[in-house]
């Protein structure tokens, strides 16, 4: 079947030529684009398995980064800014650990994170696994996720920096737990991610060790508040 030339760019996101400063005035709050080298980068609408993938990643790391207050998770659209005179991305998740959040601003996180993960689409592949991977290795991104949901695809890349500032690749989709060094004590099954819309985050969540403590302790304290406020509204 012949795709017609309209279909096929369709399937590229769109690029304007302007300013770092011109991009800050055009950008709104809601614009999915990327800033590289003074070319704007307009991302396609992404695809319903890339928002499902992303809405389970970003629910399981913010229950754990909550429980144990590690830092903050965040979610595009937002803006990365890795170096002063570099691009400006919008990674679908990051994350930042506490000791780090001296970086995160009202309007953008400066510097690198210490987690970011890339869910690939048709439009974004060597953008994730060729632009992002240079960009985020020497940023000093710690770790890289890129995970590819698509039908018949399913791959699930991991790397971190080595001792020399490099990537290597730690593990893939072949694993059944990937581990990770930025998050102490988490860690993920790969075949959660083919099952993002149908496995419960919660009870994936508890399959971590420490989290069903986390939580038991949590409800526990929120139970003593509530009783404690109940008690002082009695004597009142």
């Amino acid at each position: 079947m012949t795709v017609s030339s309209a279909t096929k760019m369709e399937t590229k996101p769109a690029r304007l030529k302007m300013s770092y400063e011109e991009f800050l005035e055009w950008a709104g709050e809601d614009t999915h684009a990327e800033w590289v080298e003074g070319e704007v980068i307009i991302h396609m609408p992404p695809k319903n398995i890339h928002q499902v993938t992303l809405s389970f990643l970003h629910r399981l790391l913010g229950l754990f980064v909550e429980l144990f207050n590690l830092g903050k998770v965040g979610i595009a659209p937002f803006e990365v800014k890795l170096k002063p005179g570099g691009s400006s991305r919008e990674p679908d998740i990051f994350f930042i650990a506490t000791e780090n959040l001296d970086r995160l601003t009202e309007d953008r996180l400066v510097g690198p994170a210490d987690l970011i993960i890339e869910i690939v689409s048709s439009d974004s592949i060597r953008r994730d696994r060729h632009d992002k991977f240079k960009e985020y290795c020497e940023a000093g991104v710690r770790e890289y996720w890129i995970i590819d949901p698509r039908p018949g695809k399913q791959r699930a890349d991991f790397f971190r920096l080595d001792e020399a500032g490099q990537y290597e690749l730690y593990a893939t989709e072949d694993d059944e737990c990937v581990p990770s060094q930025v998050l102490p004590g988490f860690w993920l099954r790969p075949a959660w991610l083919w099952q993002a819309d149908t496995v419960n985050v919660l009870t994936c969540s508890l399959e971590i060790e420490g989290v069903a403590a986390a939580l038991l302790q949590q409800i526990e304290q929120v139970s003593q508040s509530r009783q404690g406020d109940e008690e002082a509204t009695t004597q009142e």
